[in-house]
């Protein structure tokens, strides 16, 4: 194992910890937005790994491509519900927001 490899690996998994933990100790639902950002950037980085691995970077960065694609579109749909739910409640906290009416 090389230098580049280790230090893919090791960032992926730091981030893939840091945005679990994120999801698990905060109730803001732009926090969670964030939480979900960060592990798709742990995503990109082990695609990138991936593709390093089977000697196919040409594959793996049209992946990635798709991934970013993917990760705004989600993004934008996530903000744009988190805005419209604190519009709507004036809440930012997901564990308060039981009483939801349709």
């Amino acid at each position: 194992m090389n230098v580049l490899t280790l230090t893919l690996m090791s960032t992926a998994l730091v981030l893939i910890a840091l945005g679990i933990f994120m999801l698990v100790m905060t109730s803001n639902m732009i926090r969670v937005v964030l939480a979900v950002e960060v592990m798709m950037k742990a995503v990109t980085l082990l695609l990138i790994y991936a593709g390093q691995i089977n000697g196919q970077l040409g594959l793996a960065q049209t992946f990635i491509v798709t991934q970013i694609v993917i990760e705004i579109v989600l993004a934008a749909v996530a903000s744009g519900l988190v805005i419209n739910i604190y519009r709507k409640t004036g809440q930012r906290e997901l564990r308060r927001l039981n009483k939801l009416n349709g």
